[in-house]
């Protein structure tokens, strides 16, 4: 019997690791502090520079330093480079070159990209989720009914 120490296995990476639960997380957050604050309220100069650098900051995580990690974990702990090819379960991705059937050669830097690319188009959608909510989040889900001259609400008889 083979017994795998999961924190020393290569498929675990800390920086990545936190870096994804930290962009989450501070993606996330967003939500408790728009429910929170008061509608009508003004932003204030130092909330708005509070807010943009908190806003970058997440950008930053989210673009640049969560990528990074992925390729470097990739690159380094998994050893997915130009050399090794991805022959798949079986050897059903195995080229023609190496005596299969796939007219293309598939490398694992590709599926390194492809998890890159993947990233950042969930992490763009999540933005895009959390700028449509935070401008939606005061609109009103219920019409008013008309009143009278009176401030009462009007009720069709029947």
């Amino acid at each position: 019997m083979i017994a795998i120490d999961v924190l020393k296995w290569p498929g675990v990476n800390q920086a990545f690791i936190v870096s994804l639960v930290a962009a989450l997380g501070l993606s996330l957050a967003v939500i408790p502090y728009g429910k929170r604050r008061p509608q009508g309220k003004s932003v204030t100069w130092g909330e708005a520079m509070i807010g943009s650098t908190y806003a970058f900051g997440v950008l930053f995580l989210t673009y640049g330093i969560l990528p990074h990690q992925w390729i470097d974990h990739a690159d380094k702990n998994l050893g997915w480079s130009k050399d090794k090819l991805l022959i798949g379960w079986g050897g059903f991705l195995k080229p023609v070159s190496q005596g299969g059937w796939n007219p293309i050669t598939l490398q694992y830097e590709a599926l390194r990209d492809i998890v890159v690319v993947l990233l950042h188009a969930v992490f763009f959608g999540l933005n895009i989720f959390l700028a449509v909510w935070w401008q939606n989040r005061y609109k009103e889900t219920q019409t008013a009914l008309p009143t009278s001259t009176y401030g009462r609400p009007l009720v069709k008889k029947a």
